[in-house]
């Protein structure tokens, strides 16, 4: 047997790192498109897995996927159990590997652990906010095993009926993208919808925590298709290459389609656009040149986006679009292998019908599609049903809007729109400055409290609103959050096309202390400021006693 290649080892571990980077990097991704009060139920679905899928992995699950074939190419015997009797490195036929490569075996159920623990987590973008995380984690370690395991089995080691029959998966769009998406509509099915989907939208709570978790997803997919030859070669700079390009490609598609239909191009677009180009070249990334890669990334830009419509076709509650983008994705990617595949890249792949080959690839890959997502869908279903009917996997109704606190007892931000008011300063070392005069009254003397609710925008530098208010005659100046009830609702775009008639609008609650021949001035102040009369109040007060 020959000695590990210190180059290939180090660089797997690497890529191993990369994808495992990919799990917090999608708990941002969704934590910031789902409402304030479940982003941290949503950050913990999502990093459970490593906890949890890791140790199944370890037990039980890489002994289905790569050990020795029981017979039926459908899963692996348990003699790895445990990984108890590791003898040689991977067989020089598993996956893509051939005579030359030589790493450990540790090294290579490293890197296959990271896709087993990502991929049962992208269904947690589409059941946002009704996971119990109790039965999630239930449902997280038996799919792991049920369902993960064999199909990985079935098109990653030498032994798998699909692998034999000639169907071709680089680095998860059967594996990964297909049966976590055929899992999403099982899942689905199981916990039903929001309530009042689809006529209430989800505003996103944090954008730029979305942008910053599909910034850690584009960095972390070079690993998760860049290793999967498990050699430092020219063929792992092809694949690296090919997955940047279909991303690029893929944004820019889509931020044209979003401005032709919505009339703006978007932020959460164009990271939209890039992750569909990355779900969507993940199986062709080490069997493609780069032209094609380019094509197969604006193809995917192109379905992915119409493809949104998919979830209201169907009446299915997909929160965050996980049909549209991995689900279709994976699919699109494995069937345009069959037209791109070019042996001239990778010669254990086989050219496509654009290159010549016929199209026995595209029907090999038809099949695989056809089998991937059969297998995932029935097994979800039944794994989904069962964990609902022993310990539940729906929340109850009425924690829906509020995960944080039914599942944590935390809140994730602690800030309003008072906080977010502007005001002067600088980084200085601040010396001590004696307060300024404030207007006052001796205790027992009747003032009045004025009571306005103004726009956020009018008052957005709270030392102009408390200076103005306060040469007005104010005594003291109270600023909150309110919402008020509108007549017409407001009507806000969100990510990807959608949109929402807010019916309560966000608005700012100034509650003045002031001396009574002072009301008139800093009414006048606020009416500068667009208080309405009508939602203005003036009571009588007591100052009370010190």
């Amino acid at each position: 047997m020959s000695a590990p290649n210190a180059g290939d080892t180090a660089w797997v571990l690497v890529c191993a790192g990369l994808v495992l980077f990919m799990t917090p990097g999608l708990a941002a991704f969704y934590g910031g498109m789902v409402r304030t009060r479940n982003v941290l139920a949503m950050l913990q679905q999502n990093m459970i897995a490593l906890g949890v899928v890791s140790l199944t992995w370890v037990l039980v699950g890489y002994t289905i996927a790569f050990g020795d074939d029981a017979g039926s190419g459908l899963f692996g015997n348990l003699e790895l159990f445990g990984l108890t009797d590791l003898k040689v490195p991977p067989a020089p036929n598993l996956h893509v590997v051939d005579g030359r490569i030589t790493i450990p075996t540790l090294a290579f159920v490293l890197f296959q652990m990271m896709f087993a623990v990502i991929t049962p987590a992208l269904v947690t973008g589409a059941t946002a906010g009704r996971l119990r995380f109790g039965g999630w984690v239930l449902f997280l370690a038996v799919w792991s095993i049920v369902v993960y395991a064999p199909i990985a089995h079935w098109l990653w080691h030498p032994g798998g009926w699909l692998a034999k029959f000639g169907t071709q998966d680089w680095a998860g769009g059967l594996v990964v993208h297909a049966s976590a998406g055929a899992a999403v509509l099982a899942v689905l099915l199981v916990v039903g919808r929001r309530r009042d989907w689809p006529h209430t939208a989800a505003p996103p709570n944090s954008i730029p925590l979305t942008i910053v978790g599909a910034g850690i997803l584009w960095f972390g997919w070079f690993g998760f298709n860049g290793g999967d030859g498990l050699q430092a070669n020219g063929l792992a700079a092809q694949a690296v290459l090919n997955t940047h390009l279909a991303a690029a490609a893929a944004m820019l598609v889509w931020l044209a389609l979003e401005r032709v239909t919505d009339g703006h191009s978007t932020v959460v677009g164009a990271v939209s656009g890039a992750v569909a180009g990355l779900a969507t070249v993940t199986p062709t990334a080490g069997y493609v040149n780069a032209a094609s890669a380019v094509a197969i990334g604006a193809l995917a830009g192109l379905v992915c986006h119409f493809a949104l419509k998919l979830k209201y076709l169907l009446r299915l509650d997909d929160a965050l679009d996980v049909l549209a983008v991995h689900f279709v994705g994976g699919m699109l990617g494995t069937l345009l292998l069959g037209l791109f595949g070019n042996r001239g890249v990778n010669p254990l792949g086989a050219d496509g019908l654009f290159l010549g080959g016929g199209g026995g690839l595209l029907w090999r890959q038809l099949v695989g599609v056809v089998s991937v997502v059969a297998f995932s869908f029935v097994l979800t279903w039944l794994i989904a049903a069962g964990v609902q009917a022993l310990i539940g996997l729906r929340v109850p109704p009425a924690d829906q809007e509020r995960l944080d606190q039914a599942q944590q007892g935390a809140d994730a931000y602690h800030l309003g729109g008072v906080t977010s008011l502007t005001a002067p300063g600088a980084p200085r070392h601040r010396t001590g400055t004696a307060p300024a005069d404030e207007p006052s009254v001796p205790p027992g003397q009747r003032v009045r409290v004025v009571t306005a609710l103004l726009e956020p925008d009018p008052a957005a530098n709270s030392a102009d609103l408390r200076d103005a208010l306060l040469r007005a005659g104010a005594i003291s100046v109270i600023v909150s959050d309110a919402a008020v009830a509108t007549t017409t609702p407001q009507a806000s775009l969100l990510p990807r096309g959608y949109w929402q008639d807010q019916p309560l609008a966000a608005r700012l609650r100034v509650t003045v202390l002031v001396g009574a021949d002072g009301v008139g001035a800093v009414l006048d102040e606020l009416d500068r400021m667009g208080a309405r009369r009508a939602d203005t109040f003036v009571q009588e007060a007591e100052r009370v006693q010190s």
